[in-house]
Parts: structure tokens; C-alpha cells; sequence
């Protein structure tokens, strides 16, 4: 089993969702009492979340660079950002260490293809729906990828920040993500990308009438395909 060094704290409260996903993943593979090997870096979201808004990727970038780096000197083999928005400075941060960065977007994708479909929407905070970085892996894999419009985007992002970071969970905000998604699949969405490893918290299976694909459980499933592939337990 390789060990894998987790970019956490955008927000904590998706952090607990891949430490559970990876963990749980591991024992229905392994059994017994086996749990993953991880080395969790936490960022101070407060930080990133100012260089976010004030728009200094780059600054971003060098803090979670920073922390990729002091992952690798543990020993890990394999990093993940725990976030989709941040793999907006992917590039960055794998050009810090010598270990690979498995990146959000591909075991998405390749879900996707694996269940025929090649028209989705995706949610997401604004700069993921709006900027190229995330919506360009997609389509790099064959997809064409729908967004919502632009109050829809506000909505979703002013949901993403202002609560399922803070760990706010509200039925009016799920009644309106419905709304959202229902839009999206009026315009010929397929499926939906749940783009915001927060998104999950709030959306369910059942509020949609077309797949959901949850990036979170997604990328933590790929990462413990990649840590047990032809390693020793």
C-alpha cells in the first residue's frame, strides 16, 4: 500500500469526507481492520479563500506548493488536493515535488465515459464553472461540459462559501440547487458533476433525475486504486 499526503482544509469540512471515502474504501478492499496510510498537510482555508477573491492564484499556488513539499519529505508517494477549485494551480503545485499529483478531473471523467454519457453540467464555485482550468480537463476527455446561468452561479457559489463551508446544511438551499440542476438537464445535461467537494454535503442522489457524479468519492476511490496497484499491504 502507498501512502498518500492529502492538501486538506478547503474547507475541513470535505477534508472529513475523503478521510472517511479513503478509509472506508480501504477496509471494503483489504477487510479486517486495514485503513489507509495518509498524511494529511491542513491549509488555513481563511488564507486561500482571500487570495482566491483577490485573484492571486499564484500566491495560492505557493502556499499549497509549500505544503506539497513538506508532504513529500515525509515519505508520501502520491498527493491529492482536496479541492476542485485549487486544481486551478494543479500545475504549480506538481512542479513542487517529484511524486505524482492525481488530479480530480480524470477519475471524473473517466466515470462518466465508463457510464456513456457525454453532455454534463457542472456545479461548482464560480471560478470553476467559469474558468477554463477545470471545465478544459473535461473536455480534454471527449465531454462537453454545460454550466448554469449567471444568477444560478451566484447561487451556487454564495451556498458553497457561506454555508457548506461553515458546515451549514439548509433545505431551502437544496431545493434550490434542484431548481438549478433541473435547469441544466432542460438544456441537455445528461448527468451532473457535483464540481465542489462540499456539494455532496448538501445534494442527494434523489434530487436529481439524472446521475450525479460526486468528485469527491470519485477522486478518493481513484486514489486508493493508485495506493494499492501492485503495492505490498
Amino acid at each position: 500500500m502507498k501512502t498518500l499526503g492529502l492538501i486538506g482544509g478547503m474547507s475541513w469540512e470535505s477534508t472529513v469526507s475523503y478521510y472517511r471515502e479513503i478509509n472506508e474504501a480501504v477496509k471494503r478492499q483489504l477487510g479486517g481492520l486495514h485503513s489507509a496510510r495518509l498524511v494529511l498537510f491542513s491549509v488555513d482555508f481563511h488564507e486561500i479563500e482571500q487570495l482566491q477573491r483577490t485573484g492571486e492564484w499564484e500566491k495560492a499556488g505557493e502556499v499549497l506548493a509549500q505544503a506539497a513539499s513538506a508532504l513529500e519529505r515525509t515519505g508520501v508517494e502520491g498527493l491529492l488536493i482536496c479541492a476542485n477549485t485549487m486544481h486551478k494551480v494543479a500545475t504549480q503545485v506538481q512542479s513542487a515535488v517529484s511524486i505524482p499529483l492525481l488530479h480530480i478531473a480524470d477519475p471524473t471523467a473517466a466515470a462518466i465515459k465508463a457510464a456513456g454519457l457525454t453532455r454534463i453540467g457542472l456545479l461548482g464555485t464560480r471560478f470553476t464553472m467559469e474558468q477554463d482550468f477545470y471545465r478544459e480537463r473535461l473536455e480534454s476527455h471527449g465531454l462537453k461540459v454545460l454550466v448554469p446561468g449567471e444568477q444560478d452561479r451566484a447561487v451556487v457559489h454564495a451556498v458553497i462559501y457561506d454555508e457548506l463551508c461553515l458546515g451549514v446544511v439548509r433545505e431551502e438551499s437544496r431545493k434550490e440547487f434542484v431548481g438549478i440542476i433541473d435547469r441544466l438537464v432542460g438544456n441537455g445535461a445528461q448527468a451532473i458533476v457535483l464540481g465542489c467537494t462540499e456539494i455532496s454535503l448538501l445534494v442527494r442522489p434523489t434530487d436529481a433525475h439524472v446521475p450525479l457524479f460526486d468528485t469527491t468519492a470519485l477522486h478518493a476511490a481513484d486514489a486508493v486504486r493508485w495506493s494499492l496497484e501492485g503495492g505490498a499491504v
